[in-house]
């Protein structure tokens, strides 16, 4: 049965993902503070994207649709990296994660609205990255085009970091900000189609 997707999210990331495999949304961003207790980064991007998906939910407009409210953190020895408050951490983080390896994790809440009848799906999805060694110089060079100070991490898989990415275990696009694919199964398995 079609449903009408809405993203719980500004991110432009998000929306380029879903675009790519066909799929039209609504954007209708959570508005609320990211904020929660968990310390453990599966648990966080969990309840951080339940927040963003139940907030927004309160706001969606149709008789059938599905808000998406997801979360994205990169984990370095259990150490949450989010997104760097100014250059200097942008730098502590990029030579953390230089020559190491570390995860990324996406949580994804589907809140699925049909004639009135809610149900919530939650999961999360790890996907981990090693890095080839980054030189000073080259870290800053980087910082200096401004594309880390956006993101978790300090970097973007799919920008100019790109070349510094030595392998990934896992779903790419969860790097990105979104398992697309974990996505389709589990609606799927609702019998819910977006496309």
């Amino acid at each position: 049965m079609k449903y009408k997707l809405i993203l719980a999210s500004a991110s432009p990331r998000r929306k380029e993902l879903l675009a790519q495999v066909g799929v039209e949304c609504e954007i209708l961003p959570a508005q609320g503070e990211e904020i929660t207790a968990s310390t453990e980064p599966g648990q966080v991007v969990l309840e951080l994207s339940r927040k963003k998906a139940e907030e927004t939910a309160e706001r969606a407009q149709g008789s059938r649709v599905v808000i998406l409210g997801a979360d994205t953190v990169v984990a370095f020895e259990n150490q949450i990296l989010g997104k760097p408050r100014d250059e200097k951490d942008a730098k502590r983080m990029l030579e953390l994660l230089s020559g190491n390896t570390h995860s990324v994790f996406t949580g994804v809440t589907l809140v699925i609205v049909n004639e009135g009848r809610r149900e919530v799906r939650s999961f999360f999805e790890e996907t981990k990255v090693t890095m080839y060694p980054i030189k000073e110089q080259q870290i800053l060079s980087y910082i200096r085009t401004g594309e880390p100070m956006d993101k978790a991490g300090a970097y973007a898989i799919q920008g100019k970091c790109a070349v510094y990415v030595k392998g990934i275990q896992g779903d790419y696009n969860n790097v990105v900000g979104l398992p697309l694919a974990r996505i389709f199964q589990e609606l799927e398995q609702s019998g819910i189609e977006i496309l």
